[in-house]
């Protein structure tokens, strides 16, 4: 497997260009390079640039709508529902968060709903977005895309990977951020072990006849082969948040759930529905008891013995907060995913007419 080195100031110049080429706004090119250049950052290469051909084909192919805004449905006291309009994903959700603290700042809470967006990527992105307010959110998604992921029990994808995201400031210490699909693996992570030629863990897949496997090719067959499946997390518990993801994100809030009658005609879009509860916790507590409480209880949990072969006990958001450290000067990117994004930069340049940089020329 080979690696390339990219440096992260430029890395993130590159992608904010592109869309700007494809005819973004100043404003949303940089918050749509803002946002998957920090998955990566985060360690998240899953909903990262890897995701930028996905994207480029489905605006090439007219799903994808450039420089759009959320649209208020319904706005009743604390509770607040938005039309993404199928717009750009890391702008429809900024804008929705913002619109959702700004509610939460004026009645202690927001319960809100989002639909219609393209892909919004890493969600715990939103979940900071809130945290860095001195908010606590819960976030509960669907995606409507080809179902990837097996209900407890079968083979066949009925559903995709239904993230649930907790975000929790605490003052003193760095925030608690939890942040997961509800299939054992994210299917960008399955992408990303397929483009490195590497398996995937124990547990994650089923082929096409529901034997668990390791290899990631049988997510990507032929055109018209049956697919393979992933699995949730923990068996039916995974399945169980899955359903309620499904359902809370997507029927509540007026978006689609995921289903023949739904994706029918879907080429490369995803389209994300999110139920957003955001509330301040001082309206709860007072900032003194909530931190002090929240910091013995740390304290506690951390003083367990370790196992053998475990450094230190890490609390949720810790590992991202490692990766950007890691990552804060080069972002490493494999060979295919390379090549694929220097396609769509290709794309883009013949849609508009307009050179774009391949991204293999910032290769270190």
């Amino acid at each position: 497997m080979t690696e390339h080195l990219i440096p992260t100031p430029a890395l993130q110049q590159w992608v904010a260009d592109l869309w700007r080429a494809a005819g973004c706004s100043s404003d949303e090119a940089r918050l749509t390079a803002d946002h998957l250049v920090g998955a990566n950052l985060s360690g998240h290469d899953s909903h990262g640039v890897g995701m930028v051909p996905r994207y480029v084909k489905s605006w090439l192919g007219g799903e994808l709508q450039l420089n759009q805004h959320v649209d208020v449905v319904q706005a009743a006291g604390p509770m607040l529902s938005l039309d993404g309009r199928r717009g750009m994903g890391p702008v429809m959700a900024f804008e929705a968060m913002q619109q959702a603290i700004a509610t939460a700042r004026e009645h202690g809470v927001c319960v809100m709903g989002l639909k219609h967006s393209h892909h919004i990527g890493r969600v715990g992105h939103w979940a900071e977005q809130a945290v860095a307010a001195g908010m606590v959110s819960v976030h509960f998604v669907n995606a409507v895309s080809k179902p990837v992921v097996a209900p407890h029990g079968g083979r066949q994808g009925r559903f995709v990977t239904n993230p649930f995201t907790v975000g929790i400031p605490v003052a003193g210490r760095e925030p608690l951020l939890l942040d997961f699909a509800t299939s054992a693996i994210a299917m960008g992570k399955v992408r990303v072990a397929h483009n490195k030629h590497v398996a995937v863990p124990a547990g994650a897949l089923l082929d096409a006849e529901g034997r668990e496997t390791t290899d990631p090719g049988v997510m990507f067959g032929p055109e018209g082969a049956p697919d393979g499946a992933l699995l949730t997390f923990a068996g039916h518990k995974g399945y169980a948040l899955a359903m309620v993801c499904e359902l809370l994100g997507a029927a509540l809030t007026g978006g689609e759930t995921t289903r023949p009658g739904t994706i029918a005609g879907l080429k490369q879009a995803v389209w994300n529905n999110m139920l957003a509860l955001v509330f301040d916790p001082l309206r709860l507590n007072s900032a003194e008891l909530f931190s002090a409480e929240v910091l013995a209880y740390i304290e506690w949990v951390q003083s367990s013995a370790l196992r053998p072969g475990t450094e230190a006990i890490l609390m949720p958001g810790d590992p991202e907060r490692a990766w950007r450290r890691a990552r804060a000067e080069f972002i490493p990117i494999d060979a295919d995913t390379l090549a694929e994004l220097d396609q769509a930069a290709a794309s883009v340049a013949q849609a508009r007419a307009i050179a774009c940089q391949p991204l293999s020329s910032l290769a270190r």
